[in-house]
């Protein structure tokens, strides 16, 4: 398993991997650049996305093929996307979810008010339909530290 900067070529592979685990893809491809896939035997089998605002973003689109789940694929794109945020100068992170609200707190995420979101966050296609306003709001604050808590 290798965690790697998406390409151009990895687009279609995400999208098809969004649309089979009923995730949206407005934003996707004009989002593409920030992108990180798990890619195995030349397959994806997984994908995050970072959404840059300034010194905000959006953590996007996390997905992992069924057959690589409880693999630690995951974590690893988690982990890798934050390490990139770090890097990136980046200094608060937000995500929407409506699955896996107990999944996002062990990387440091804790939910949020919807109007604690920044307003050019709440500008992007999650914000703005993507996602159902029932999803939960997370943030997290970024440090170096990216390493997932016990």
């Amino acid at each position: 398993m290798r965690i790697r900067e998406a390409t151009n070529r990895d687009l279609v592979a995400v999208e098809s991997l969004l649309t089979a685990n009923d995730l949206p893809l407005d934003g996707v491809k004009e989002n593409f650049s920030g992108f990180v896939v798990a890619e195995d035997k030349g397959e994806i089998a997984g994908a995050i996305g970072l959404e840059k605002f300034g010194s905000v973003a959006l953590l996007r689109s996390a997905v992992v093929s069924p057959e690589y789940r409880g693999s630690g694929v995951g974590r690893r794109l988690v982990e890798q996307v934050l390490e990139q945020a770090s890097h990136e100068g980046i200094e608060e992170l937000f995500l929407l979810t409506t699955t896996a609200e107990k999944y996002f707190p062990r990387f440091g995420f804790s939910p949020t008010a919807r109007s604690a979101v920044p307003a050019a966050v709440k500008a992007s296609a999650e914000f703005q339909g993507a996602c159902p306003d029932t999803a939960v709001v997370m943030t997290r604050r970024v440090t170096s530290a990216t390493k997932v808590r016990a």
